[in-house]
């Protein structure tokens, strides 16, 4: 009996090296879809924000992580820190760099910049 079970068994897996392929194949398009709809978005966004604060100018109005909304000051470079003045008062506060949320400035290169050169992917078939 013992030597039956042995043989039904060889005979159930003949092909066990595709199916492992199949296991590796499908391991790799799980760790592909995570790649592009969880880690890509996410630097694509750091990327973004790096720049928006690299791109900061004095006079800028800003809002930050926090919700308060000011005036860019002075920034200062060797501390990655900006001076923000808010309200009618004048209150100047200091903050880190990394606390900007938005810029609220509209600057001059989006007003200029023309919407049917924005390109996108149904941009190529609008005439």
């Amino acid at each position: 009996m013992n030597t039956t079970h042995i043989l039904a068994a060889a005979q159930a897996q003949p092909g066990g090296g595709s199916s492992m392929i199949l296991m590796i194949v499908i391991y790799a398009a799980i760790f592909g879809a995570l790649y592009f709809f969880l880690i890509r978005p996410n630097s694509k966004k750091k990327k973004e924000e790096a720049e928006l604060r690299n791109n900061l100018e004095i006079g800028d109005e800003i809002t930050t992580i926090g919700g308060i909304i000011g005036r860019v000051v002075a920034i200062k470079e060797d501390e990655d820190a900006i001076i923000i003045e808010t309200g009618s008062d004048r209150n100047k506060m200091k903050m880190k760099k990394w606390s900007i949320s938005s810029i609220n400035t509209v600057k001059e290169e989006s007003k200029t910049e023309n919407p049917a050169e924005k390109k996108g992917f149904f941009s190529k078939f609008k005439k």
